[in-house]
């Protein structure tokens, strides 16, 4: 499917926020400026977060109260999963609510079976290409939960 904007990134993920539930993991795969953040805002969003989502590359991880809790890990400055480990990213917590994960292919080696993977395409001012893949059958909910419109 297609968005045209930063606006329309937003919009699909927080429809997509309508099939979440406690324990899911969301992997973010794109290119620099390709909308992570973007898609990590409207997801919140459409969990009820009130607070302002920005991208926690210097802190790794920023947890905000919604419908269910959000755990927003940003592995933009960690090499790979070990660093994200020993960081201790990654906690008994996370179960309560949705963690989203930008840069996911950095941890790829130690990302579980059931997540949606969400790859974004395109940077810059042009329209982005996402796709989505359930990494199991009961992440199929959140294909189905995407809007009827254009680009699908």
């Amino acid at each position: 499917m297609e968005t045209e904007d930063a606006a329309a990134t937003r919009a699909l993920a927080a429809a997509l926020a309508a099939a979440a539930r406690s324990g899911d993991t969301i992997s973010l795969v794109g290119e620099l400026g390709a909308g992570k953040t973007q898609f990590a805002k409207g997801f919140g969003a459409g969990l009820g977060v009130t607070d302002t989502i920005v991208s926690p590359s210097f802190v790794l991880m920023a947890e905000y109260a919604g419908r269910l809790p959000l755990f927003h890990i940003d592995l933009y400055r960690l090499a790979d999963a070990a660093e994200a480990m020993a960081g201790g990213l990654l906690d008994e917590r996370q179960g309560a609510g949705v963690t989203i994960i930008e840069w996911a292919e950095r941890f790829a080696d130690a990302m579980p079976d059931g997540r949606l993977d969400v790859l974004i395409e395109g940077a810059g001012d042009d329209p982005r290409r996402i796709v989505l893949r359930s990494g199991t059958p009961d992440y199929d909910r959140y294909l189905a939960a995407v809007p009827d419109g254009p680009g699908r």
